[in-house]
């Protein structure tokens, strides 16, 4: 049995980006012993459930901008076969700080049957993009619906903005409304495959925000919205949790998770923007094995970071790799467009995209970013599994997968100055690489009988 791998690495020198890609035999092992990577295919791990970003206002209007064939070209780059390969979206439900404007789609309290709802605003940028999305895919992809605050009449601030929370009087409200925003995308064409009770829980913000202690959101999940998704024959939703920053993830899942709520909840949703804390995700799969870990958020905020490529790249697969092998099974990064701004957003809480819209010339820049997340996202197939690997030196982050059709994929981040000899091993094969200096680099091997 013979095996050839598919080597594709992308090194950034001088605010140049350079794609190379090479066949490569392995061959017969014969006691290779320095600079060796081993991959072990037998020894598996976490389901990878899929790649993706947020289609939101923001980005809608953004990608409104552009004529109709640069709209082609960046939907390609995104969810067509030879782009990023996308299948899972996040949006928000009502408005988020990427939007536009605070809005909501029903405002009058007194208007108990919801005769008012609409999703007008969620027409003019957010379907759209969405349509052109799948229409690309040529399929359904996995759609995530997370709400930023009920709308103003329902919280103890009377505001969208500035944390406040749910009023008792509004929980079972609250609980119908989101069903009904969720009948409202079906009847659009679009099955939401999940959501998270709240994003960020535990954030006080300038804009939409809402605050749930681990037993408030307990609460509303047992004897409100659940009981409201059984209702409306919404079973088959997938309930995340938490929706916010690692450093307290494995908390916020003790504090929800009991004998009670255990069945209802389907994973626990985490952010990047407090650092690393790879144990916590660590942890909580320890914890709860049978539960889904997915990244719902991450953005090269403009308040904390400059506009380093190189850098801003290299934080999104550190982080990747990081969260994998801790057992991450899902992957949505932030806004998938944004203009040459950072937004629009409506409290000017500008920041980076992997794909950037000049709204006023019908151009688009692709940062290295999106080629760093390419790396994971084409190859890594859905319910590929994390194998097993070794390595001699921490100066290579990396981790491994088996996909469905037996191919392997390996991705090698390289974050310091020097080149990186490899020789990887695996099934008494292996090959010598380099993985040159501040580069990423993914092989694809596939064996021949």
């Amino acid at each position: 049995m013979g095996a050839a791998m598919e080597f594709f690495i992308t090194t950034y020198e001088g605010n140049k980006k350079v794609t190379k890609k090479q066949t490569i035999p392995l061959t017969v092992d014969k006691g290779a012993a320095m600079n060796v990577v081993n991959v072990y295919t037998e020894r598996t791990y976490q389901t990878m459930l899929g790649f993706g970003g947020a289609v939101t206002e923001a980005a809608g209007y953004a990608f409104s901008k552009l004529s109709q064939e640069k709209q082609s070209e960046v939907i390609k780059l995104y969810f067509g076969v030879e782009g990023n390969r996308y299948s899972m979206i996040r949006t928000h439900l009502d408005s988020c700080d990427f939007s536009l404007k605070n809005y909501s789609a029903m405002e009058n309290a007194e208007d108990k049957e919801m005769k008012s709802f609409s999703l007008q605003q969620e027409e003019e940028y957010i379907l759209p993009l969405l349509r052109a999305a799948r229409e690309e895919r040529g399929e359904a992809f996995d759609l995530m619906l997370s709400p930023w605050s009920p709308p103003a009449f329902m919280k103890t601030n009377e505001d969208r903005n500035h944390g406040g929370k749910l009023k008792e009087e509004y929980k079972e409200f609250w609980a119908e409304y989101i069903c009904r925003y969720i009948k409202e995308y079906e009847k659009k064409g679009f099955l939401v495959n999940r959501i998270t009770i709240q994003n960020e829980p535990e954030a006080v913000q300038t804009w939409d925000s809402c605050i749930y202690s681990g037993e408030e959101e307990k609460e509303f999940l047992r004897d409100y919205l659940y009981k409201a998704l059984k209702k409306h024959h919404l079973n088959r939703i997938k309930i995340n949790i938490w929706d916010h920053n690692k450093e307290r993830l494995y908390e916020r899942a003790m504090a929800v998770i009991d004998k009670d709520t255990e069945p209802m909840i389907d994973g626990i949703a985490f952010h990047w923007y407090t650092g690393d804390h790879f144990e916590a995700i660590g942890l909580t799969k320890e914890a709860f094995p049978e539960k889904e870990l997915i990244f719902t958020e991450g953005c090269v905020e403009y308040s904390r970071f400059d506009k380093d490529q190189l850098r801003n790249a290299q934080m999104y697969a550190h982080d990747m790799i990081g969260n994998i092998n801790a057992g991450m099974t899902g992957f949505m990064d932030w806004n998938i467009f944004l203009d040459e701004k950072g937004g629009p957003n409506h409290v000017n809480n500008f920041c980076d995209a992997p794909i950037m819209i000049d709204t006023n010339n019908d151009k688009y820049e692709i940062k290295l970013s999106f080629d760093y997340i390419g790396h994971f996202s084409k190859y890594i197939k859905k319910n590929a599994k994390r194998i097993a690997h070794t390595s001699y030196t921490d100066k290579l982050e990396l981790t491994a997968f088996k996909n469905p059709d037996d191919s392997i994929v390996v991705v090698l981040l390289n974050r310091t100055n020097e080149d990186i000899p490899v020789c990887l091993r695996m099934k008494g094969c292996n090959t010598e690489i380099v993985v040159t200096k501040n580069s990423i680099a993914t092989g694809v091997i596939v064996w021949e009988s």
